[in-house]
């Protein structure tokens, strides 16, 4: 695991050189909106470009984990199908459907019955490099594969581009500091619950956080946003939790009243836990904040896993889902 997050910034390269070779074929009718279909690490793809997409694309991004198809997808919408290995259940579930709904369908993934089936069909795909055990390591090939069927569609430009390669080149260069934060913030979350709060615009980064802890750390944690926890689960807060460390993700740009609002959460929530630690990213761009949140946190998750003396690769747990799913 630990050579393949230190490869990100390498494949954040390659994807890029492999953005440039997308094109699809011209679709019949407009496109009025994009469904992206995906699950674990090719699902979370979707999420980090739904964000990235927002001040640029002018159609609405909607990000689907599950089995079905919304009712509103017709000949008007672009569906991209993220599987990096091609062989995701809910994924081709949602292909089938998509067949029938006179979508543009575009499918993503290293090989597969997912490709097979774009190949036989004549639809338009994106192959990305094979090879790399733990589809979670596979971020950069799912962001930036899907951002490139967006520009080839003409739904934005090629300002992501350039930022994203502005954030690898980050990566690069603060590589050993990131490795240091990162050992640090193991040694706090090591022996307790942790608890992930952003700004609701980096949702994504706080959900990769997540789902690294779980998959690499094997722990349980949760995430949430504000404002929105400000509506809720704030109110939780109301009994002394030791067990819990909280994060806060956050930007010096931050929208104003949301940081205020972070400030004043921090506050309330270190009168019920003594762990509480803020995590700045660093970049001009929100590309490169996201990639550099989202860099530090998978070292993280890794360090955390050596804390915890386990295997930060097994998924055992997953494999016996699949397997029992298999004689349903």
């Amino acid at each position: 695991m630990d050579k393949m997050i230190e490869r990100f910034p390498d494949q954040l390269a390659e994807a890029l050189r492999l953005a440039e070779t997308v094109t699809i074929k011209k679709h019949s009718s407009p496109i009025r909106a994009v469904l992206i279909s995906g699950l674990g690490g090719s699902g979370i793809g979707g999420n980090f470009v739904q964000a990235l997409s927002a001040d640029e694309c002018k159609v609405p991004i909607w990000v689907n984990k599950g089995y079905l198809v919304p009712k509103w997808v017709n000949k008007h919408t672009l569906a991209i199908c993220s599987s990096y290995s091609g062989n995701t259940e809910e994924t081709l579930h949602v292909f089938d459907q998509l067949k029938s709904a006179g979508a543009k369908i575009v499918c993503i993934a290293s090989g597969g019955k997912l490709l097979d089936m774009a190949r036989e069909l004549g639809l338009d795909f994106v192959q990305v490099p094979g090879g790399w055990s733990s589809p979670r390591a596979c971020l950069g090939y799912s962001v930036v594969a899907q951002l490139a069927v967006l520009r080839a569609a003409k739904l934005l430009s090629g300002r992501l581009f350039r930022q994203i390669e502005a954030g690898r080149k980050l990566l690069v260069k603060d590589q050993a500091d990131i490795r240091k934060r990162a050992q640090k913030l193991a040694g706090f979350l090591a022996e307790k619950t942790p608890v992930l709060y952003s700004a609701d615009h980096i949702e994504a980064v706080g959900m990769r956080w997540r789902q690294q802890i779980n998959e690499n750390a094997k722990m349980l944690c949760w995430h949430h946003v504000v404002p929105e926890m400000n509506h809720n689960e704030l109110v939780g807060w109301r009994n002394n939790r030791p067990d819990v460390a909280v994060v806060w993700l956050r930007n010096r740009d931050d929208f104003g009243r949301t940081s205020v609002r972070m400030d004043i959460n921090k506050e309330i929530v270190e009168h019920f836990t003594n762990t509480s630690i803020e995590v700045y990213s660093k970049g001009k761009s929100l590309a490169e904040k996201m990639l550099y949140l989202t860099h530090l946190g998978d070292w993280m998750s890794f360090y955390l896993a050596l804390a915890r003396n386990v295997d930060p690769v097994e998924i055992k747990v997953i494999d016996y889902l699949k397997g029992e799913l298999a004689k349903v």
